[in-house]
């Protein structure tokens, strides 16, 4: 990672847009179009447009940005993504593990925090929780080359329930978005965290049930999530 910087409140509006432009990018690393970095940020479509200009213009772009083409990131601008990522996923992973967090806390909070820590506090936090992969919400989190681990997995809300009549499947959650603290609080409360097996039923969809991770067997409890609810967790076959 680079050396660590303290950002003024340009710099943290810097780092959000480049960050919101990384996740809107993935997984499929294409532009990223003006009005859904405008819908992610809550801002104006002027002020990405002028800010975006702005990032490309610089003597060290950190964006590559052609209007009513979208923008992508430039290696430095990945970079640094990367870096503030890395930042805030250690922190969520440091007040879950060693503070006790609510798991529906931790961004709101990392979000703070994440643009002021040095690189030398962020070795000792990567250090004292062994280094770890993921962050409570399951996200992988960046190594300190400045790589993001590669992981395959699906959308709920994407995935077709095995027909009526059929056998049901098995999945293991991933990860869950963290970016709604009332969603993320309904799920934990159904059990559905990183981790979490869950048996999609035959015949329709969003309707699941946990599954004892021995047996494959499912909870006596089917629980009917909303589209919204599908949109929050990502899956993956349990086999895979």
């Amino acid at each position: 990672m680079t050396a660590g910087h303290r950002p003024g409140r340009s710099t943290e509006s810097v780092d959000n847009y480049l960050k919101a432009i990384l996740a809107l990018s993935e997984p499929h690393g294409g532009r990223v179009m003006s009005k859904a970095l405008a819908e992610r940020l809550g801002v104006a479509p002027a002020s990405v447009t002028n800010m975006l200009q702005k990032l490309a213009a610089a003597p060290a772009p950190l964006v590559e940005y052609e209007r009513h083409r979208g923008v992508l990131l430039s290696p430095a601008g990945r970079r640094r993504a990367l870096e503030i990522v890395r930042h805030h996923r250690l922190i969520e992973t440091f007040l879950y593990e060693v503070l006790d967090y609510p798991l529906e806390e931790l961004h709101e909070e990392a979000e703070r925090l994440e643009h002021f820590i040095s690189e030398r506090f962020e070795a000792r936090i990567a250090a004292k929780l062994g280094h770890p992969r993921t962050d409570p919400h399951g996200h992988s989190i960046p190594t300190l080359e400045g790589e993001m681990p590669h992981r395959s997995s699906l959308l709920l809300a994407e995935v077709t329930p095995p027909p009526a009549g059929s056998a049901s499947c098995v999945y293991v959650v991933d990860s869950v978005s963290d970016r709604d603290a009332t969603a993320l609080r309904n799920l934990e409360a159904n059990g559905i965290t990183p981790g979490a097996r869950l048996r999609l039923l035959p015949g329709e969809r969003f309707l699941v049930s946990l599954a004892e991770p021995a047996t494959g067997d499912a909870s006596a409890q089917p629980i009917s999530l909303t589209r919204e609810d599908a949109q929050e967790i990502w899956i993956r076959p349990l086999s895979a």
